[in-house]
């Protein structure tokens, strides 16, 4: 009996400690291999404003931690803006085939906590539309591809409220590269959630808002290219040829017909009736895309005006200092005034009716 049970009491102990050999390697497995994504599900956890839900701003991170080399540094200024800033917002760049150049892109946070950022890489284009200055293409491919160019060490990084990020950019043209203009985005975005409800946008309240900046690439390459364009249209908006006062806004639309961009500049004069120049403004480069129309807008404003004036607008094209010149002709008529001064003559006249009919003027006799 004692036989059986000294069996019974080693098979039991041999169970426990096959199960607990079994279990442990298993345990340990379950703990190293995580998804990732997982881990990362929750990134996001704080409101757009930049109060996290339920975590000190200075603390909050995503779950789980990239790392990257980029440099840091603390901005001067900890105040909580709710956004982020990227800068510059264009770099023109002149490669030839085969050649590489790399940029410094700056992305500051100021959400108020640690946020994620993503890179994407897009092909931009120009429009029909005066008023769009480029169009990002997404996952298309645009006439004049460089997405596939622009290339980044980390395409995703964590960065702290108040510092910023120096992220080394490279762009390389491939040794084949005709000449011409390519152009490209680096579009850098951030996801947050528990968005407060918008009634403008239409969010609601829990959603996931993406807020995206992207940094335009203009790549020329030297050669045969094709340089050709046009001031299309000079006016004031929408036409208008009567106001009452200032400011007077413009419209200049200039047309690219070319295979690179172009950066036209100049000036607009304005001149009273009798041909006095009575104001002038300068218009610093601006940039048009191949193939597309730009609208540029300037203002004039002065405090007194009144009577027919002409606005002369002079355009260099950006290339071979090819001039364009139009004009426009508009009236300021300051109604108010007008109103005050008539009255007062009516006024006037009135008065001086009254009194020839109360009063008889004789002349004196010598």
């Amino acid at each position: 009996m004692n036989t059986i049970t000294h069996a019974y009491s080693v098979l039991a102990f041999l169970l426990i400690l096959g199960c607990t050999l079994i279990g442990f390697p298993m345990s340990a497995f379950s703990q190293s291999e995580t998804p990732t994504e997982v881990q990362t599900s929750d990134t996001a956890n704080e409101v757009e404003s930049g109060t996290p839900v339920g975590n000190d701003a200075s603390t909050l991170a995503p779950s789980s931690t990239l790392v990257d080399t980029y440099p840091r540094e603390i901005l001067p200024n900890a105040d909580v803006f709710g956004d982020f800033v990227v800068g510059p917002g264009r770099f023109a760049l002149e490669l030839a085939p085969g050649e590489s150049q790399t940029v410094e892109l700056v992305i500051s946070n100021r959400m108020g906590t640690t946020k994620r950022f993503s890179f994407e890489t897009e092909d931009i284009a120009g429009s029909d539309d005066p008023s769009q200055a480029v169009i990002l293409l997404g996952d298309q491919e645009g006439p004049y591809t460089l997405r596939d160019y622009i290339k980044i060490p980390h395409m995703q990084f964590d960065l702290k409220h108040a510092e910023r990020v120096r992220i080394p950019v490279t762009v390389s043209l491939p040794p084949d590269a005709e000449p011409g203009g390519r152009y490209g985005s680096l579009v850098v975005s951030i996801v947050s959630d528990k968005q407060v409800l918008d009634e403008t946008s239409g969010a609601k309240p829990g959603s996931a808002v993406i807020s995206r900046i992207g940094t335009l690439f203009f790549v020329t390459t030297p050669g045969a290219i094709e340089q050709d364009g046009l001031l299309q249209d000079f006016s004031t908006v929408g036409g208008k040829k009567f106001f009452s006062e200032g400011p007077v806004q413009f419209n200049i639309v200039l047309e690219n017909l070319g295979s690179v961009h172009l950066t036209p500049y100049g000036e607009v004069r304005i001149y009273n009736m009798s041909g006095s120049e009575v104001g002038a403004m300068e218009l610093e480069p601006w940039f048009v895309m191949p193939n597309s129309l730009r609208t540029r807008e300037v203002s004039w404003d002065r405090e007194f005006l009144i009577g027919r004036y002409t606005a002369v607008a002079m355009i260099n094209r950006g290339y071979d200092d090819i001039v364009d010149e139009k004009s426009f002709v508009f009236w300021v008529i300051p109604w108010k005034l007008v109103v005050l001064v008539f009255g007062g003559l009516f006024l006037f006249f009135l008065l001086l009716r009254f009194l020839f009919s109360k009063f008889e003027f004789k002349r004196k006799e010598g």
